[in-house]
């Protein structure tokens, strides 16, 4: 059948404008990742994540690029500027960024979403549910799994079990029965919930335990960047006799760790195993509280990519398969863990594993700690 000129052109019309309607095809070997307000070399939290986009793109021979935010404005805009420069797979790194990336994935159906420390909550519509601003646990959500977003993947960590085992190791080596902890903000629930863990852990190894805490600021802008406040935040804690510093706080932490290397006390750090991101504290360093950022983050665009996973919350924790939570090696410090310190770190570990051990109790792992 001839189709006459007039109703052909515009077919042809109505075809480009869809076109570019949709905007660029979504290519999955492109990945992308935008960070939170901070730095990528955090030697921390968005470098692991970095590093794992970068491990998938390399084994699907793809392509990664970042973006790191400056604005919190700004994260809906980082992420459509992946969109429309055809990225198929975009991970997103931090809690703060739940809510954008839950409207992203909703946006454009065809991108797959990773949000890091993102509880994907939605209601009976299928609307998002926003994020509490209390870092308690996940928010109660009035959707159900039909509801979530089929292409957004919610990597979620039990940072409370690291942080218990953290304070296990901090309360054993302990010589004043002071040990601290330093925050970044208390508004980003993993941040917490890392420091309440540490706090029940070290009360339940010993009671005679006197735990300092503080969060270096209110402005999410500054409180993972600032190093020199790290420092002497630190500096005054160590003032105060502690004598084991646990660092939640990004680059900031860094600052808390070279305090505590510098009075020649211990220092344990956080998501990652820091004894290789921080050489050169690697003398005061005994562990890390761990979350396997670096492999899950991996998992999940290597799922997207080979399409083995409808999206959803995905829990890493001391039951999961693999574990997603643990301590670093003890690296140069290991003489300085006893196999009793051992023993009370792997009975915890198999009681967390077998639901028998709560490590946001008694102090919950909110900010008031009720």
């Amino acid at each position: 059948m001839r189709i006459r000129p007039a109703l052909g052109v515009f077919i042809l019309l109505a075809a480009v404008a869809a076109s570019a309607c949709s905007g660029p095809t979504a290519d999955l070997k492109k990945i992308g990742l935008v960070t939170d307000v901070g730095t990528l070399e955090d030697k921390s939290f968005n470098e692991a994540a970095w590093l794992g986009v970068q491990d998938a793109a390399k084994e699907i021979g793809g392509t990664a690029d970042n973006i790191v935010t400056k604005d919190p404005k700004d994260y809906a805009v980082n992420m459509k500027t992946f969109v429309d420069k055809g990225f198929g797979i975009i991970v997103t790194s931090g809690f703060a960024l739940t809510d954008a990336t839950t409207e992203a994935a909703k946006k454009y159906p065809n991108v797959e979403f990773i949000g890091t420390d993102q509880f994907i909550c939605v209601d009976s519509k299928g609307n998002v549910d926003k994020a509490s601003p209390d870092p308690s646990t996940p928010p109660d959500c009035d959707g159900n799994e039909s509801a979530m977003p089929k292409n957004f993947q919610g990597l979620l960590y039990n940072e409370a079990q690291a942080g218990y085992l953290a304070g296990i190791v901090a309360a054993s080596i302990s010589k004043s029965n002071v040990i601290a902890a330093v925050g970044g903000i208390n508004t980003i629930p993993p941040v917490v919930s890392y420091i309440r863990g540490y706090e029940n852990a070290a009360k339940a190894t010993n009671p005679d335990t006197q735990v300092l805490v503080e969060y270096s600021s209110t402005d999410i802008t500054k409180a993972f960047n600032d190093p020199a406040k790290g420092k002497s935040i630190a500096q005054q804690m160590i003032g105060k006799n502690a004598d084991v510093l646990f660092q939640v706080a990004g680059l900031t932490g860094q600052g808390v760790l070279e305090a505590a290397c510098d009075a020649n006390v211990y220092g344990i750090g956080v998501d990652v195993d820091q004894y290789e991101s921080l050489p050169q504290l690697g003398k005061c360093l005994v562990t890390s509280a761990e979350k396997k950022l670096r492999d899950s983050v991996k998992a999940a665009v290597l799922r997207a990519y080979n399409k083995t996973v409808v999206g959803g919350n995905i829990f890493n924790d001391a039951a999961s398969d693999p574990v997603g939570i643990g301590l670093a090696p003890y690296h140069d410090l290991a003489s300085v863990i006893t196999p009793e310190i051992q023993a009370k770190v792997d009975e915890a570990l198999a009681a967390m594993k077998a639901g028998t051990l709560d490590p946001c109790s008694p102090i919950k792992c909110t900010v008031s700690g009720e």
